[in-house]
């Protein structure tokens, strides 16, 4: 069974990757493209062929390498399904491959039980891991030898058997570049790998122009994104004119607002007025016409027809004037409303305006109060200043008073010492 660690095998695979990769168009002159063409015809591995007898024997060896693998990660599905298998394996295979099956049941118990169990027997469990592991390489041997010695069953297992495990797939496929890897390497010549290295500098430089050319790009991109910003001010500064003329919209229709309704309330109030007194002008001919009537009957019946008749024509205009009225005072009523309507929409829309005037006027006076206190402490810490400053020139005062004082004395002392000095000479 062949080992090693797949991350250290997938570091050159990347490498390939990256030296695979497709070149940029319009990135390179002429020449250098002729260059880089040459070299990727090199690195095709069809036109590659092996000219000695050392790399035909390591690809060799890396191709069996690989056959190994893939066989060894058909084996836990093998057993899976060995009923499947068993008459195709034969019994010779199938004891080996029941054998394995033992072994590595014994190490997954093994290794649930160290994990569980006590530190005390962790040598022992270490012992009997490393022969394990000896017995189950050994087993894995056997069965690759026996397989390998019938390439048919190799063939029928790869095409029958289930897929292989993720991880197994991964590190075949990572040794199968591997092995392309090594393949490119050994049928590399030194000029060609200097040209690929002259190659990989010319891309390497591109990209630097490329980079310089996304900075400068980007510093474009600032300076739109400041004269957007310089844009959306000055919008914004229009915003606020047009909120300031719609304040004073709001005051000029609550004004007009309040001017038609008082027009309309003289007017509802003349008219109800006009109506009481023809109402009551009606009323009087009315009772007239009634007394009339009473002294008509009495006079002739004749003339009473001409009476009803008369007074159902006045009752049908009177009718006529009050269903008039009536019509009227509808059309009034549902102005008023539509009038009463548009009120109530500006007052609440001056409601808002009100609230946030209020709260502006808050943050205004919070907003002066700390620079009153920013004021005083200010004023303070100047009192403080030229207290400090009157207190420090009094002491110098005193201090340089004293001084003088001191030399003075000094002076005097030697004065009278110089004196005496001659009086003791005479």
């Amino acid at each position: 069974m062949a080992t090693g660690d797949p991350v250290v095998l997938q570091v050159p695979s990347q490498d390939v990757k990256q030296r695979n990769k497709p070149l940029v168009k319009g990135m390179a002159t002429p020449v250098k493209a002729t260059i880089a063409l040459d070299t990727m015809k090199m690195l095709d591995p069809c036109r590659l062929k092996p000219d000695s007898i050392e790399t035909e024997r390591i690809i060799t060896v890396l191709d069996e390498t690989i056959a190994k693998l893939e066989l060894s990660s058909l084996i836990p599905c093998i057993i899976d399904s060995l009923d499947r298998f068993a008459d195709m394996l034969g019994p010779e295979i199938t004891n080996s491959l029941l054998e394995h099956q033992k072994l590595s049941n014994e190490m997954e118990h093994l290794l649930a039980s160290s994990e569980e169990g006590d530190t005390m027997r962790a040598e022992e469990q270490r012992g009997c891991l490393c022969l394990l592991e000896q017995r189950l390489k050994c087993s894995v041997r056997n069965v690759l030898r026996l397989l390998l010695a019938n390439p048919l069953l190799c063939q029928a297992l790869n095409y029958k058997a289930c897929v292989r495990e993720s991880p197994a797939e991964v590190f075949i496929k990572a040794f199968e570049e591997f092995r392309n890897f090594m393949f490119e390497r050994l049928l590399t010549s030194p000029v060609e790998e200097e040209e690929k290295i002259r190659f990989m500098e010319d891309i390497s430089l591109q990209i630097k122009k490329n980079t310089e050319a996304i900075t400068a790009l980007q510093a474009e991109l600032a300076a739109a994104i400041r004269t957007r910003e310089e844009e959306i001010h000055k919008k914004d500064n229009v915003i606020k004119d047009l909120k300031n003329s719609m304040q004073d919209l709001t005051k000029n229709c609550e004004a007009g607002i309040q001017q038609i309704k008082q027009e309309g309330e003289k007017q509802q109030k003349e008219e109800l007025q006009a109506s009481q007194a023809r109402c009551a002008r009606l009323q009087q001919d009315i009772q007239q016409l009634g007394a009339q009537l009473n002294a008509l009957v009495l006079e002739h019946r004749a003339s009473e027809l001409a009476l009803r008749k008369r007074k159902c024509r006045l009752e049908m205009e009177i009718v006529n004037w009050i269903q008039k009225y009536d019509t009227d005072m509808g059309e009034k009523q549902a102005e008023y409303e539509e009038v009463h309507a548009a009120y109530i929409e500006e007052k609440a829309q001056l409601s808002l305006l009100k609230e946030k005037h209020a709260v502006l006027l808050q943050e205004y006076s919070q907003i002066e109060e700390e620079r009153r206190i920013c004021q005083n402490k200010k004023e303070q810490a100047l009192k403080e200043l030229t207290t400090m400053n009157h207190a420090a020139t009094r002491i110098q005062a005193f201090w340089r008073g004293y001084l003088v004082r001191s030399l003075f004395k000094s002076k005097r002392k030697k004065k009278k010492g110089k004196g005496k000095s001659k009086k003791t000479k005479k």
